[in-house]
């Protein structure tokens, strides 16, 4: 039992950390995600995060909150689902409550908006990096190519709502994978 507990100290711990350091939502979480539990921690693998991101951001609530949860879950059931949302979600809801109280005087110091201004810069790179790292262990075919570029434009230039889009490539994916399939049986390239 000593061990268990451990372990959930630790997941809380950890995510406390990420939700206490990292500025800018779920997307700006996903390189320290990758850095934590991959390289650090070695409860997931770099193909892991790209399901946990892809079933977090297709489910509804926050990436961030999501995917705490997921990789709780993975590493110590629905105590560790439960001890890593907590220490994810835990310190922003500090943080805003804390900030609710003097919201008027705060937004008004110079100083307080130069430092918004750079956070938004910093998490517009850690953004860039997720995507990057995301792109790095994506397929690498024209199929893929042409989702991407397509999933991009019907989300920036259009109304559609965001799951619509996901489940659309989802299902493209699904019918290239099949006629894929089907090709390679029949030994056609």
């Amino acid at each position: 039992m000593h061990n268990k507990a451990k372990t959930l100290w630790e997941i809380f711990i950890t995510f406390l950390k990420i939700g206490a350091f990292t500025f800018g939502g779920g997307y700006a979480m996903i390189p320290v995600f990758q850095r934590e539990m991959v390289e650090n921690k070695k409860w997931i693998t770099d193909d892991d995060i790209l399901e946990i991101i892809a079933i977090a951001e297709s489910t509804p609530g926050p990436i961030a909150i999501n995917s705490a949860t997921f990789i709780g879950y993975r590493v110590a059931g629905f105590f560790g689902a439960f001890f890593g949302t907590l220490g994810v979600v835990l310190p922003s809801f500090l943080i805003i409550f804390a900030i609710s109280f003097v919201l008027r005087s705060f937004q008004e110091i110079q100083a307080v908006r130069y430092a918004f201004a750079g956070i938004r810069a910093g998490v517009l790179a850690l953004i860039i990096k997720a995507l990057w790292t995301m792109y790095k262990k994506a397929p690498h075919h024209l199929v893929s190519y042409i989702i991407m570029a397509g999933s991009f434009a019907v989300a920036a230039f259009t109304d559609i709502n965001v799951l619509y889009i996901i489940i659309g490539c989802a299902l493209l994916g699904l019918v290239y994978s099949v006629i894929a399939d089907r090709r390679a049986k029949n030994g056609i390239s």
